[in-house]
Protein backbone atom coordinates (compact mmCIF):
# COMPACT_ATOMS: atom_id res chain seq x y z
CA UNK A 1 0.00 0.00 0.00
CA UNK A 2 1.62 3.02 -0.90
CA UNK A 3 1.81 5.93 1.57
CA UNK A 4 0.44 8.61 0.28
CA UNK A 5 -3.63 8.93 -0.81
CA UNK A 6 -5.29 11.24 -2.67
CA UNK A 7 -8.53 13.22 -1.91
CA UNK A 8 -10.22 11.35 -4.71
CA UNK A 9 -8.75 8.47 -3.89
CA UNK A 10 -9.89 8.40 0.14
CA UNK A 11 -13.71 9.40 -1.59
CA UNK A 12 -13.59 5.96 -3.09
CA UNK A 13 -13.34 4.05 0.33
CA UNK A 14 -15.12 6.33 2.52
CA UNK A 15 -17.50 3.99 3.59
CA UNK A 16 -14.77 0.76 3.58
CA UNK A 17 -15.65 -0.65 6.80
CA UNK A 18 -11.70 -1.10 8.40
CA UNK A 19 -11.41 2.41 7.56
CA UNK A 20 -10.12 4.44 10.54
CA UNK A 21 -9.62 8.52 9.21
CA UNK A 22 -7.27 10.57 12.19
CA UNK A 23 -7.28 13.85 12.53
CA UNK A 24 -3.76 15.39 13.49
CA UNK A 25 -4.06 18.87 13.12
CA UNK A 26 -1.66 21.51 15.10
CA UNK A 27 -2.28 24.65 16.88
CA UNK A 28 -3.07 25.99 20.44
CA UNK A 29 -6.93 25.56 18.95
CA UNK A 30 -6.55 22.60 17.39
CA UNK A 31 -8.97 20.46 18.99
CA UNK A 32 -11.26 23.27 19.09
CA UNK A 33 -11.44 23.28 15.26
CA UNK A 34 -11.64 20.39 15.17
CA UNK A 35 -14.74 20.56 16.95
CA UNK A 36 -16.10 22.93 14.34
CA UNK A 37 -15.11 20.74 11.62
CA UNK A 38 -13.55 18.13 10.24
CA UNK A 39 -13.42 15.38 7.93
CA UNK A 40 -17.12 12.57 9.07
CA UNK A 41 -15.79 10.11 11.40
CA UNK A 42 -12.16 11.50 11.68
CA UNK A 43 -10.52 10.69 15.51
CA UNK A 44 -8.81 13.48 16.69
CA UNK A 45 -5.02 12.61 17.89
CA UNK A 46 -3.07 15.47 19.59
CA UNK A 47 0.33 16.01 18.67
CA UNK A 48 1.31 17.04 22.43
CA UNK A 49 -0.08 14.36 24.29
CA UNK A 50 -0.37 11.35 21.87
CA UNK A 51 2.23 11.59 19.23
CA UNK A 52 5.03 12.64 22.12
CA UNK A 53 6.00 12.93 25.61
CA UNK A 54 6.86 16.44 26.24
CA UNK A 55 9.48 16.39 29.34
CA UNK A 56 10.51 18.86 31.67
CA UNK A 57 14.04 19.89 29.56
CA UNK A 58 13.88 20.14 25.89
CA UNK A 59 17.99 19.62 26.18
CA UNK A 60 17.16 16.04 26.55
CA UNK A 61 15.08 14.43 24.44
CA UNK A 62 13.90 17.89 22.36
CA UNK A 63 10.97 19.23 21.96
CA UNK A 64 8.62 16.30 21.29
CA UNK A 65 10.32 13.20 22.09
CA UNK A 66 8.53 9.71 21.22
CA UNK A 67 6.12 8.62 24.41
CA UNK A 68 6.36 5.32 25.83
CA UNK A 69 5.19 2.87 23.21
CA UNK A 70 2.61 1.36 25.90
CA UNK A 71 1.32 5.54 26.18
CA UNK A 72 0.89 4.89 22.11
CA UNK A 73 -0.54 1.32 22.47
CA UNK A 74 -3.08 2.62 24.97
CA UNK A 75 -4.12 6.02 23.08
CA UNK A 76 -4.54 3.21 19.89
CA UNK A 77 -6.93 1.55 22.02
CA UNK A 78 -9.32 4.73 23.18
CA UNK A 79 -9.26 5.67 19.46
CA UNK A 80 -10.61 2.56 18.46
CA UNK A 81 -7.99 1.41 16.37
CA UNK A 82 -7.41 -2.78 15.83
CA UNK A 83 -4.54 -4.00 14.07
CA UNK A 84 -6.26 -4.54 10.68
CA UNK A 85 -7.37 -0.93 10.96
CA UNK A 86 -6.82 1.01 7.67
CA UNK A 87 -5.88 4.33 8.55
CA UNK A 88 -5.67 7.73 6.99
CA UNK A 89 -4.43 10.60 8.57
CA UNK A 90 -4.55 14.13 8.01
CA UNK A 91 -3.52 17.19 9.20
CA UNK A 92 -3.72 21.02 8.01
CA UNK A 93 -0.39 21.35 7.13
CA UNK A 94 -0.11 19.18 3.57
CA UNK A 95 0.96 16.08 6.28
CA UNK A 96 4.05 17.95 6.86
CA UNK A 97 3.05 18.55 10.84
CA UNK A 98 1.62 16.04 12.99
CA UNK A 99 0.35 13.84 10.37
CA UNK A 100 3.66 11.96 9.31
CA UNK A 101 4.95 11.80 12.66
CA UNK A 102 1.53 9.67 12.92
CA UNK A 103 2.48 7.92 10.23
CA UNK A 104 5.53 7.28 11.40
CA UNK A 105 4.65 5.86 14.87
CA UNK A 106 1.95 3.97 13.40
CA UNK A 107 4.11 2.15 10.79
CA UNK A 108 6.93 2.05 13.75
CA UNK A 109 4.16 0.39 16.16
CA UNK A 110 3.71 -2.25 13.24
CA UNK A 111 0.25 -1.41 11.52
CA UNK A 112 0.76 -1.86 7.92
CA UNK A 113 -2.13 0.07 6.60
CA UNK A 114 -1.55 3.28 7.45
CA UNK A 115 -1.77 6.84 4.54
CA UNK A 116 -1.37 10.31 4.96
CA UNK A 117 -3.81 12.29 2.93
CA UNK A 118 -1.68 14.61 0.39
CA UNK A 119 -3.03 18.14 0.57
CA UNK A 120 -4.86 17.22 3.63
CA UNK A 121 -7.69 18.98 5.10
CA UNK A 122 -8.17 22.08 2.83
CA UNK A 123 -8.11 19.18 -0.09
CA UNK A 124 -10.67 17.16 0.95
CA UNK A 125 -13.36 20.33 1.72
CA UNK A 126 -12.32 20.59 -2.00
CA UNK A 127 -12.89 17.75 -3.01
CA UNK A 128 -16.64 17.07 -1.31
CA UNK A 129 -15.09 14.66 1.07
CA UNK A 130 -18.21 14.80 3.46
CA UNK A 131 -17.49 16.92 7.07
CA UNK A 132 -18.79 16.89 10.36
CA UNK A 133 -18.70 19.10 13.39
CA UNK A 134 -18.84 17.39 16.98
CA UNK A 135 -17.28 14.83 18.75
CA UNK A 136 -17.28 11.15 16.81
CA UNK A 137 -18.62 7.81 18.30
CA UNK A 138 -16.51 4.54 18.37
CA UNK A 139 -15.99 2.02 20.66
CA UNK A 140 -12.02 1.27 22.28
CA UNK A 141 -10.07 -1.62 20.83
CA UNK A 142 -7.33 -3.74 22.91
CA UNK A 143 -3.69 -4.42 20.86
CA UNK A 144 -1.07 -6.53 21.95
CA UNK A 145 1.79 -4.53 23.77
CA UNK A 146 4.48 -3.86 21.76
CA UNK A 147 8.04 -4.03 23.52
CA UNK A 148 9.64 -1.14 21.27
CA UNK A 149 9.65 0.81 18.30
CA UNK A 150 10.24 -1.12 14.95
CA UNK A 151 12.34 1.80 12.99
CA UNK A 152 15.17 3.33 13.75
CA UNK A 153 16.10 6.29 15.80
CA UNK A 154 19.27 7.86 16.87
CA UNK A 155 20.49 9.89 19.71
CA UNK A 156 22.58 12.84 19.82
CA UNK A 157 25.19 10.76 21.02
CA UNK A 158 25.21 8.59 17.79
CA UNK A 159 24.46 11.70 15.43
CA UNK A 160 28.00 13.35 16.69
CA UNK A 161 29.88 9.56 16.22
CA UNK A 162 28.15 8.85 12.76
CA UNK A 163 29.11 12.34 11.72
CA UNK A 164 32.37 12.35 13.14
CA UNK A 165 33.05 9.02 11.56
CA UNK A 166 31.12 10.14 8.22
CA UNK A 167 29.39 6.76 8.59
CA UNK A 168 26.20 8.40 7.33
CA UNK A 169 24.57 11.41 5.84
CA UNK A 170 22.27 13.71 7.85
CA UNK A 171 19.50 16.02 6.77
CA UNK A 172 18.48 18.64 7.96
CA UNK A 173 14.71 19.38 6.29
CA UNK A 174 13.95 22.62 7.78
CA UNK A 175 13.60 25.44 5.74
CA UNK A 176 16.80 27.07 4.41
CA UNK A 177 16.94 30.37 6.59
CA UNK A 178 16.72 28.42 9.53
CA UNK A 179 19.60 25.94 8.52
CA UNK A 180 21.87 28.82 7.60
CA UNK A 181 21.19 30.66 11.02
CA UNK A 182 19.72 33.82 9.55
CA UNK A 183 16.75 33.38 12.20
CA UNK A 184 15.40 30.81 14.48
CA UNK A 185 11.56 31.24 14.59
CA UNK A 186 11.16 28.36 17.34
CA UNK A 187 14.43 27.42 19.19
CA UNK A 188 16.97 29.12 21.19
CA UNK A 189 19.90 29.34 18.99
CA UNK A 190 19.97 30.08 15.14
CA UNK A 191 21.91 27.33 12.89
CA UNK A 192 22.87 23.51 12.75
CA UNK A 193 24.31 20.69 13.01
CA UNK A 194 27.90 20.36 11.32
CA UNK A 195 27.93 18.39 8.97
CA UNK A 196 24.33 18.12 8.34
CA UNK A 197 22.92 18.75 4.25
CA UNK A 198 20.01 20.72 4.12
CA UNK A 199 16.69 19.12 2.04
CA UNK A 200 13.87 20.98 2.94
CA UNK A 201 10.67 19.05 3.50
CA UNK A 202 8.86 21.76 1.57
CA UNK A 203 10.95 20.33 -1.42
CA UNK A 204 8.24 17.22 -1.34
CA UNK A 205 5.50 19.32 -2.18
CA UNK A 206 4.23 21.10 -5.67
CA UNK A 207 2.66 24.77 -5.71
CA UNK A 208 -0.48 23.32 -4.81
CA UNK A 209 0.81 21.98 -1.25
CA UNK A 210 0.50 18.58 -2.70
CA UNK A 211 3.34 15.46 -2.73
CA UNK A 212 4.98 15.25 -6.04
CA UNK A 213 4.41 12.32 -7.64
CA UNK A 214 6.77 9.72 -6.41
CA UNK A 215 9.35 9.90 -9.98
CA UNK A 216 9.55 13.43 -9.15
CA UNK A 217 10.49 12.74 -6.18
CA UNK A 218 13.20 9.93 -6.47
CA UNK A 219 14.65 11.64 -9.10
CA UNK A 220 15.02 14.48 -6.86
CA UNK A 221 16.63 12.87 -3.93
CA UNK A 222 18.57 11.24 -6.07
CA UNK A 223 20.19 14.17 -7.64
CA UNK A 224 19.88 16.10 -3.57
CA UNK A 225 22.19 13.01 -2.32
CA UNK A 226 24.28 12.71 -5.45
CA UNK A 227 25.73 16.60 -4.85
CA UNK A 228 25.95 16.79 -1.70
CA UNK A 229 26.61 13.41 -0.49
CA UNK A 230 29.21 11.56 -3.04
CA UNK A 231 30.09 8.96 -0.14
CA UNK A 232 26.42 7.78 0.46
CA UNK A 233 27.26 4.53 -1.68
CA UNK A 234 29.49 3.51 0.73
CA UNK A 235 27.52 4.06 3.69
CA UNK A 236 23.68 3.35 2.68
CA UNK A 237 22.84 5.33 5.57
CA UNK A 238 20.74 8.19 6.39
CA UNK A 239 19.79 10.13 9.68
CA UNK A 240 16.79 12.11 9.12
CA UNK A 241 16.32 15.63 11.45
CA UNK A 242 14.43 18.57 11.63
CA UNK A 243 13.43 20.93 14.63
CA UNK A 244 11.73 18.62 17.13
CA UNK A 245 11.68 15.30 15.10
CA UNK A 246 7.89 16.10 13.72
CA UNK A 247 8.66 17.03 9.94
CA UNK A 248 11.69 15.24 9.54
CA UNK A 249 9.01 12.33 9.46
CA UNK A 250 7.15 14.22 6.40
CA UNK A 251 10.94 13.11 4.44
CA UNK A 252 10.94 10.06 5.32
CA UNK A 253 7.44 9.17 4.15
CA UNK A 254 8.55 11.38 0.79
CA UNK A 255 11.26 9.01 0.32
CA UNK A 256 8.99 5.74 1.51
CA UNK A 257 6.42 7.46 -1.65
CA UNK A 258 9.15 7.53 -3.79
CA UNK A 259 10.49 4.20 -3.45
CA UNK A 260 13.85 5.65 -2.49
CA UNK A 261 14.11 3.56 0.84
CA UNK A 262 12.36 0.10 2.14
CA UNK A 263 10.51 0.72 4.91
CA UNK A 264 10.64 -3.09 5.52
CA UNK A 265 12.58 -5.41 7.15
CA UNK A 266 13.66 -7.40 4.74
CA UNK A 267 16.19 -5.21 3.63
CA UNK A 268 16.89 -5.38 -0.45
CA UNK A 269 20.16 -5.70 -1.69
CA UNK A 270 19.50 -3.13 -5.09
CA UNK A 271 22.12 -0.20 -4.80
CA UNK A 272 19.26 2.46 -5.23
CA UNK A 273 17.41 1.55 -2.54
CA UNK A 274 18.69 2.73 0.98
CA UNK A 275 17.70 0.98 3.94
CA UNK A 276 14.64 2.86 6.60
CA UNK A 277 16.31 5.95 7.57
CA UNK A 278 17.15 6.59 11.29
CA UNK A 279 14.77 9.51 13.00
CA UNK A 280 16.77 11.80 15.27
CA UNK A 281 13.67 12.85 17.60
CA UNK A 282 15.26 14.92 19.13
CA UNK A 283 16.35 17.35 16.16
CA UNK A 284 18.05 20.93 16.86
CA UNK A 285 15.74 21.05 19.32
CA UNK A 286 17.82 18.84 21.37
CA UNK A 287 21.30 19.94 19.46
CA UNK A 288 21.06 23.47 20.22
CA UNK A 289 19.86 23.40 23.77
CA UNK A 290 22.95 20.68 24.39
CA UNK A 291 26.09 22.24 26.35
CA UNK A 292 29.14 22.12 24.57
CA UNK A 293 27.89 20.91 20.99
CA UNK A 294 29.29 22.87 17.92
CA UNK A 295 26.90 25.31 15.98
CA UNK A 296 26.94 25.81 12.60
CA UNK A 297 25.84 28.60 10.57
CA UNK A 298 25.96 29.32 6.55
CA UNK A 299 26.20 26.71 3.84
Amino acid sequence: MKPIITATELSEIFHQENLVILDARTGKDARENYLQNHIKGARFIDLDKDLAEIGEDAAFGGRHPLPKISKFAETLQNLGISEDSHLVVYDTSNGANAAARCWWMLKSFGIEKVQVLSGGFKTAEKTGIPLKSGEEIFEKTSFILKENWSWPTSTLEEVEKEITENSATVIDVRDAYRYRGESEPIDLVAGHIPGAINIPFSENLDENGEFLSPEILKEKYQQFLADASPQLNMTKKLIIHCGSGVTACHTILALDYAGFVTLSTDRKSADEVLEVPNLYVGSWSEWSRREGKEIAKGV
